[in-house]
């Protein structure tokens, strides 16, 4: 059976269209990046995919990761409200992950909003553990609100295959 999706890079033309994705997709506008935080992520140079309906094209999820010495840092994934629960989020940390190995990264980083318990749920179904927060670092509807940061130490398997230990 065919796949339902196919992953690509990022591309300026796809920015407009992943912003309003994700500004529909996240409980409130306020958690969404923004045009600006897309563009200087592919000047940057970061691991920016999209994952689009095969059949429609359309971007169903966005996902931008930033490789460091011996790490990577998830910086954000987002999925279309209408193909959420799905497992696409997953999938894209999966190919994250496999690209990881393939970098020689040692641990793959993030940060997640305490109120984002589908996100916090998935990330410690995949492994990820809660290492510290940072006070303040998310803008909110009213102020700031901390953000979890977690950790997935990644440890090469046998050639083709990849796996996480914590």
């Amino acid at each position: 059976m065919p796949s339902r999706y196919v992953d690509r890079p990022l591309t300026d033309a796809d920015i407009a269209s992943v912003v309003t994705m994700e500004a529909q997709a996240c409980e409130h506008p306020s958690h969404a990046w923004t045009a600006d935080n897309y563009r200087s992520s592919l000047r940057a140079g970061y691991w920016a995919r999209v994952r689009c309906d095969a059949d429609s094209g359309r971007v169903v999820a966005v996902c931008v990761a930033m490789d460091g010495p011996d790490e990577v840092h998830l910086l954000n994934v987002a999925v279309d409200r209408a193909w959420q629960g799905q497992g696409v989020a997953r999938a894209l940390l999966d190919v994250l992950a496999a690209r990881c190995l393939q970098q020689c990264a040692e641990t793959l980083w993030l940060e997640v909003r305490p109120s984002n318990m589908p996100a916090r749920t998935l990330y410690a179904r995949l492994g990820f553990v809660e290492v510290g927060r940072r006070k303040g670092y998310y803008p909110a509807p009213e102020g700031r609100e901390d953000a979890i940061v977690m950790r997935l130490a990644l440890a090469p398997a046998s050639p083709g295959e990849a796996h996480a230990v914590d």
